[in-house]
């Protein structure tokens, strides 16, 4: 959880946008959706140009905000250092998100608030990609570290099995990925760079 390591992140975007980034000091954009899987943060696809690719190109036919249409796919890969990391593959990671939500719980109960779901965006939707709980809880996490005076978390990071089984009788499931949240772009970023052709 402590140790500073690198990863290499990719991002899906319009052209235009990733071009800019590219040729400019300007930083992939904080997303701060309710539904954010690791809460809200700058995202990236760890070790997977393809995947972005397809994210991307799925946003270009189901764009979340009409004004901000991707009309042609893109990645742009990023040189992260993950920094204090929230790592959700680490144990010591898992019990401080599992004792945030005990502290979420409590205090949705003193606030007479029902605590939000994670929700299908569509009806065959089986891994519930509206993770409006998952989102809720590792934002409420930081703040406890903020109230705490604790050193915050600069990134989040997580393994996800989706997508059903990759063949029939399968436990490997066919989009399993490693998302990586960055909280800070303009800290923790080093450099972003152009996907060879063909890697993506």
């Amino acid at each position: 959880m402590f140790a500073t390591s690198f990863v290499l992140g990719y991002h899906g975007c319009d052209m235009e946008v990733g071009e800019h980034i590219l040729r400019s000091d300007d930083h992939v954009g904080i997303s701060s959706n309710r539904y954010d899987w690791l809460g809200a943060g700058a995202y990236f696809w760890e070790n997977s140009p393809e995947r972005a690719r397809t994210w991307a190109e799925f946003l270009t036919k189901h764009p979340p905000d009409p004004k901000r249409r991707i009309s042609e796919p893109f990645v742009i890969g990023a040189i992260i250092d993950l920094g204090n990391c929230l790592d959700l593959t680490d144990a010591s990671s898992l019990e401080i998100v599992r004792s945030g939500y005990d502290e979420f719980l409590r205090a949705n109960a003193i606030a007479g608030s029902e605590l939000p779901t994670n929700e299908p965006a569509h009806g065959d939707d089986g891994d519930l990609v509206k993770r409006h709980l998952d989102c809720a809880v590792i934002n409420f996490v930081h703040l406890l570290r903020e109230r705490e005076r604790l050193k915050p978390f600069d990134s989040v990071r997580g393994v996800f099995t989706e997508g059903g089984p990759l063949y029939p009788g399968a436990n490997i499931m066919a989009k399993t990925h490693v998302q990586v949240c960055v909280r800070d772009p303009k800290a923790r970023i080093r450099g972003y760079f152009r996907p060879l052709a063909g890697s993506s």
